[in-house]
């Protein structure tokens, strides 16, 4: 939830929100607006903000200019901003605030709400777990590619690794779904990655990909090198970075919890013993450059040290740039730590913001 005034207020707000849009972060904004009375008269700090706001919260954008309205209104833009992880906008003409509370009624043109919302769970059709199943285990060389979206299923995506052997690359905005200190993390992916997950990428021939829309293709197995599943909450967001053979449509812990009892048990094979050295070799290397002297300071060597100093369940915040360069290879999450930042906007400021 967050607010702001009329105006300026209502335009400072929209970075934010585009950056809940672009990293599906489910938020509701509450914004003032001009006296019923003024509005349309080009009145101080009057901005049409149906308008500017019909993009940034395409999912649902209204004006309250009666108290009637309040139940419906309030309780659609929570659920829809859940259901959607989407920011939704309530607009308030500053002396609808003044008005007394009315209930709607059991009347014509009068819409009533009720509280709550039952969770459902989405998961696909055993058919299509089976065509992923006999891909994974058809496969000697498994990597994993992990974002936000499978951040409730880790110990779902540890015993998929154990089974098949699998090392598992992090996007941007998945660094805290897996810890650092796991063997067969590899860590980063792309732009702000590690060598580690790049060669897990380029020797693999069977990718899985969950809760992840990670943009990069140039980070991916070549096109046709590897045969390739994804599992993502949303056929919108499915099928998009990579010529996946089966897309599983569910919740990553469901479908993954579906998936273990028909994968097959694989010996860890050459392939996934050479990208747990490579993880290890990693990780060497970022030592080697943290512990580098600087003056007046080598900055990975900070993130070197808060990543000894961290409780297990500590909460990060990166901002754009460099921090989030040394954030996503140098920062070595471990427990519960949780960690985000502006991953598809890269705005200015985001850890303050947070």
């Amino acid at each position: 939830m967050c607010t702001a005034t009329s105006g300026p207020g209502a335009i400072h707000l929209l970075n934010g929100l585009y950056d809940a849009k672009l990293d599906h972060v489910p938020i509701v904004a509450i914004v003032g607006q001009t006296e019923r009375t003024a509005m349309g008269g080009s009145y101080q700090q009057e901005v049409d903000l149906l308008s500017l706001y019909k993009d940034v919260c395409s999912d649902y954008v209204q004006m309250c200019v009666v108290p009637q309205q309040l139940p419906n209104l309030i309780d659609r833009a929570i659920r829809i901003a859940r259901s959607e992880s989407a920011p939704t906008c309530l607009i308030f003409p500053s002396d609808v605030f003044d008005l007394s509370y009315e209930a709607p009624q059991h009347a014509f043109k009068q819409v009533p709400s009720s509280i709550g919302t039952a969770a459902a769970t989405v998961r696909p059709s055993d058919q299509a777990v089976r065509q992923a199943a006999e891909i994974l285990n058809a496969g000697e060389k498994v990597a994993l590619l992990v974002g936000q979206g499978a951040r409730d299923a880790k110990d779902e995506l540890s015993e998929v690794a154990d089974l098949l052997g699998a090392g598992a690359a992090k996007a941007l905005l998945g660094k805290d779904v897996l810890p650092d200190t796991l063997p067969w993390v590899t860590g980063s992916i792309g732009l702000l990655g590690t060598t580690a997950s790049y060669r897990l990428m380029h020797d693999c021939d069977t990718l899985l990909t969950v809760g992840s829309n990670f943009p990069y293709t140039q980070f991916l197995p070549e096109f046709g090198q590897a045969r390739a599943v994804q599992i993502d909450r949303s056929a919108k967001w499915i099928g998009m970075r990579y010529p996946y053979e089966v897309n599983l449509v569910g919740d990553a812990k469901a479908t993954l919890q579906a998936l273990i009892p028909l994968l097959q048990r694989k010996e860890i094979a050459a392939g996934a013993r050479r990208w747990r050295r490579g993880v290890a070799e990693w990780w060497r290397a970022a030592d080697r450059q943290e512990l580098t002297d600087a003056d007046p300071i080598n900055p990975m060597r900070i993130f070197h040290e808060l990543s000894l100093q961290l409780p297990d369940n500590a909460i990060v915040a990166a901002d754009s740039g460099s921090a989030a360069n040394w954030y996503a290879r140098h920062l070595r999450f471990h427990g519960d730590v949780r960690g985000s930042l502006s991953g598809n906007l890269a705005t200015m400021g985001p850890a303050s913001r947070t």
